[in-house]
């Protein structure tokens, strides 16, 4: 995804602090999905970015993709606290969760979406295999694989679990 040649500036220093702070604190999917955030920032028009300081939009979209991400929760590989997260940034957590919250509503950052889970995260993620079957809510990598193929095609789901060799369920 490209940057729109007049946020490239305020993209860059932003960056700047992220890739950093990923490769130090978080992991490298997190790297990738929070550039990925960052990127659709730059893009929305008129973008949110013209406006605030570089370590607080840093830690507003930390905070939004980790939540999503369930980093708060002691058993994910990568996890923290909120003040953990936020120290190194020198912001504070009510800023980067008031940041979070208008960054997951202005990219409409959402459990249910795979867009915003990393990785490592989708076969583990229950909001992206629920579908409705016959009015009733089910997990779909339960079914049968050609509903599963039904459900995939359709857009339900982000994969067949069923012609997944290796793949982490739950």
């Amino acid at each position: 995804m490209a940057v729109p040649k007049a946020m490239q500036a305020k993209y860059d220093g932003i960056a700047a602090v992220l890739i950093p702070y990923c490769d130090q604190y978080l992991s490298e999917e997190y790297k990738k999905l929070c550039l990925y955030a960052l990127e659709k920032l730059c893009r929305k028009r008129p973008s949110p970015l013209l406006s605030g300081r570089v370590n607080t939009w840093v830690a507003g979209i930390v905070y939004a993709v980790g939540s999503n991400n369930f980093i708060f929760d002691r058993s994910m590989p990568v996890h923290m606290t909120a003040q953990e997260l936020v120290e190194p940034l020198g912001v504070a957590k009510s800023t980067a969760a008031s940041k979070s919250a208008e960054i997951r509503k202005t990219l409409k950052i959402s459990r249910a979406k795979a867009e915003w889970t990393l990785e490592s995260q989708v076969g583990r993620n229950p909001f992206l295999w629920m579908i409705t079957v016959n009015g009733l809510p089910v997990d779909a990598r339960c079914l049968p694989p050609a509903m599963q193929l039904i459900a995939y095609q359709k857009g339900l789901i982000p994969y067949v679990p069923a012609f997944q060799e290796g793949q982490d369920e739950e």
